[in-house]
């Protein structure tokens, strides 16, 4: 049976749809299917698969330019396998040169996401609210963005330039450089690591252009509301890891306590049930599809 219903129009057209549905368009990270069928359930119209969250949940690595482009692809297409929300991924520098950002873009699209980012840093890039981060010159990075929009087959397939320059070099350089990602063809700024909604504002009334906000926890950016955000001007809102941390300190809880009281007693109410669990998977539907498979009828079965 097919888990997730098919769709007429691509990924890129339900993101643009959605973006002009929703302002600011809500963008939850998942780092993996469950998460996203979770999320589409919360009401979300489109995901987020972020680069952090693939090093961190899948591999235990740092954000520090330690994934492949393939790995990145193969949790996209558990995603979109799954649910056919429109996903934007973090590609980072897109892996390399010129042809390696056109593959990058083929692959991704082939893998189903709506649309990509890419950065300005240097290959061996780090997490935009870390220090030490390094620019490639803007040039280089117009030239990654061509590359990028000469290699899609889809013109809805959304590409969005991500600048760094904001810490290094100051917001009026920001802006210029943003500005040269739009001439080179980006469809979304994302200016990474603001620090207040005033500078929100000044990019998404200055640039002609979608401007994505980061709402990452815990980092330079100070906390921002939807409606604070639409005051401001900005077309998304980017929660990468929010759902990630939950999941994760509610882990770590557990386990320690599991350790602590040598049983689960303690813990049961904060536990997602087995009926929760079974309703999210459609568990029954697979199981009434084995059953009409090979005719066993349902009194012969046990919930």
């Amino acid at each position: 049976m097919t888990a997730a219903s098919s769709t007429p129009t691509s990924p890129g057209t339900r993101f643009r749809q959605a973006l002009r549905t929703e302002r600011p368009l809500q963008l939850p990270g998942v780092i993996n299917a469950y998460a996203a069928l979770l999320a589409q359930r919360a009401g979300f119209r489109a995901l987020y698969i972020s680069g952090a969250g693939v090093a961190n949940a899948s591999f235990g690595l740092p954000d520090l330019a330690l994934t492949t482009l393939g790995e990145v692809c193969e949790e996209l297409r558990r995603v979109t396998g799954v649910c056919d929300l429109p996903v934007i991924v973090d590609a980072d520098t897109a892996w390399g040169g010129a042809f390696m950002i056109a593959r990058t873009i083929r692959e991704l699209a082939r893998a189903g996401a709506a649309g990509c980012h890419i950065e300005d840093q240097v290959q061996a890039k780090r997490c935009g609210h870390r220090p030490g981060k390094r620019l490639v010159s803007a040039q280089e990075m117009c030239d990654r963005i061509k590359a990028a929009v000469d290699a899609r087959d889809d013109a809805e397939f959304a590409l969005i330039a991500r600048t760094d320059a904001y810490g290094i070099e100051g917001r009026s350089a920001a802006v210029d450089r943003a500005a040269r990602y739009i001439d080179a063809g980006a469809d979304i700024i994302f200016a990474e690591a603001l620090k207040s909604l005033d500078d929100f504002r000044h990019f998404a009334t200055t640039l002609p252009v979608p401007v994505l906000a980061n709402m990452t926890e815990f980092g330079a950016t100070p906390i921002l509301s939807r409606s604070e955000l639409a005051d401001a001007g900005t077309a998304i809102a980017l929660y990468p890891l929010t759902a990630f941390r939950a999941m994760s300190a509610a882990a770590t809880q557990a386990y320690q306590r599991l350790r602590a009281d040598g049983d689960q007693r303690g813990l049961l109410t904060g536990l997602q049930t087995r009926a929760e669990l079974y309703e999210v998977l459609r568990y029954h539907d697979y199981e009434h599809e084995l059953d009409r498979l090979f005719g066993v009828s349902r009194d012969e079965t046990t919930e």
